[in-house]
């Protein structure tokens, strides 16, 4: 038997306004990205805003082949291609092929890095070294580094893994071999099958593809531009070979913040955003995920990752509380000035127009003995309120300021596992007595009562027979 609180359905007003930017917002994005091309000297440059499932906004300056570049112009994004092969290697955690925690080795036949486990590559903190071995592999073909072998120097092994957290090249080469090794073909012919094309990314490619630009170092002391190559850098380019545009990088940056079934669910979306090493500084410099960067900006966490290879530099940031992301890409060598204006980019749209929270909306239907959970619950003498929300989803919390909140997600043996903080992983049980009523609430073995400390052998070390005085 369920209690309905379904209401009549009412036919709802056009809401794409709401998704349209304001004139003046459109305004202040469009002058934060002309100020950093000018003052930066970038021979081009785009950004774009993405909000509620699609790009809103995007602007170009400078000039790509005697044009305006737009949101089709290709460039080259660096190691944003790393957080595309995490996606990859996501997948297969989630079809049990592989497990996070299991190292290299279990999997892959590897020279080096085969210790580490595969989160920790996917974290950088397998302790592997930064760099491939020499000539500078995002300036040199490939073909000097045909084999796995070929990309280690002799001391791959900087650091013991799993100790601190040290950004590693040669460590996504690796997860790209694992990708090859599971899947049995190329890891960008898995990725574009996989991922991408689900995606709706058909302009991110491995090789340039027009209109798209082209790599471009700018002299420090004169306006005159040199060109920089655009190599395949073979095994390495699992580390930063992709190109794509900035309508492109826009989808997956909405993937980054919703989730997409036919790639990978918004849970395991969320457990990529989660810091696996740690944050350094008040900015989270160094904070890094399963594949992702994370960074914290006006207060806010952004997640996301940056991008540089010869002639390239491109960056995008994602506001998961905000539903706003932002995109930018030029072809510069080594330009500081890009991250900034990403950041910046989502800030000037979170403040000028916040987000307007979707309607409340009363759930469907409920099964009464969930209902008959939610109310006044303590913790000893402390009082906690438990609400149930959509999909038989547990939240609970103190009343009042301090104590441990956390939401739970239903299991199907009628227990609930902790998503946040302290009680994340753990066990919430509704223990029943004989007649079927709720005693009390089990979380982790902590006991919760509907009366404070209430009498009964519920609570553990009992309560004392002398009551409240």
């Amino acid at each position: 038997m369920t209690v309905s609180c379904e209401v009549p359905k009412q036919e709802l007003p056009d809401a794409a306004p709401l998704d349209e930017l304001l004139p003046a917002t459109r305004r202040a994005l469009l002058h934060r990205v002309a100020t950093c091309q000018a003052e930066g000297r970038a021979p081009s440059l785009v950004g774009a805003v993405t909000r509620n499932g699609r790009m809103v906004w995007s602007a170009g300056r400078g000039d790509v082949a005697g044009e305006i570049p737009g949101a089709d112009t290709q460039y080259r994004i660096g190691s944003i291609t790393k957080s595309l092969v995490a996606v990859l290697v996501m997948r297969l955690r989630d079809e049990g092929l592989i497990d996070l925690d299991e190292p290299l080795g279990t999997y892959l036949d590897t020279p080096e890095g085969g210790r580490a486990t595969i989160a920790q590559l996917l974290s950088h903190s397998s302790g592997l070294a930064a760099e491939a071995r020499g000539p500078w592999w995002e300036r040199t073909d490939g073909a000097l580094r045909p084999e796995l072998a070929d990309i280690f120097g002799e001391r791959p092994q900087r650091h013991p893994a799993g100790r601190l957290h040290h950004y590693s090249n040669p460590g996504y080469a690796l997860l790209g071999a694992l990708v090859e090794r599971l899947r049995g073909e190329h890891w960008y012919e898995v990725l574009r099958r996989e991922v991408l094309l689900p995606l709706g990314m058909a302009r991110t490619t491995l090789g340039p593809e027009a209109p798209y630009a082209e790599g471009r170092a700018v002299h420090p002391w004169a306006d005159v531009l040199l060109p920089e190559p655009a190599v395949d850098t073979g095994r390495m380019a699992p580390a930063g070979q992709l190109w794509s545009t900035a309508a492109d990088l826009c989808r997956f940056a909405e993937f980054l913040l919703n989730g997409d079934d036919r790639v990978l669910g918004a849970s395991t979306v969320a457990e990529m955003r989660t810091p696996r090493t740690e944050p350094q500084g008040p900015d989270w410099t160094g904070a890094y995920g399963l594949g992702l960067q994370l960074t914290r900006h006006d207060g806010r966490v952004l997640c996301g990752h940056t991008g540089s290879m010869p002639g390239f530099v491109a960056s995008l940031w994602a506001d998961p509380a905000e539903g706003v992301a932002a995109v930018a890409l030029s072809n510069l060598t080594s330009f500081f000035g890009l991250v900034p204006v990403v950041t910046d980019l989502v800030r000037t749209v979170v403040e000028h127009e916040p987000r307007i929270p979707e309607p409340w909306r009363p759930l469907d239907g409920v099964d009464p003995a969930l209902l008959e959970l939610t109310g006044p619950w303590y913790w000893g003498a402390t009082p906690f309120v438990l609400r149930l929300e959509a999909d038989r989803a547990l939240r609970l919390g103190p009343v009042g300021n301090g104590g441990r909140a956390a939401r739970f997600r239903a299991e199907e043996d009628g227990t609930w596992t902790g998503l946040d903080g302290y009680y994340a992983g753990e066990t919430l049980r509704a223990v029943r007595r004989e007649d079927g009523t709720v005693s009390h609430l089990d979380l982790g073995t902590f006991v919760f009562t509907r009366e404070p400390y209430e009498p009964g052998g519920a609570v553990p070390g009992g309560v004392d027979t002398g009551g409240w005085r």
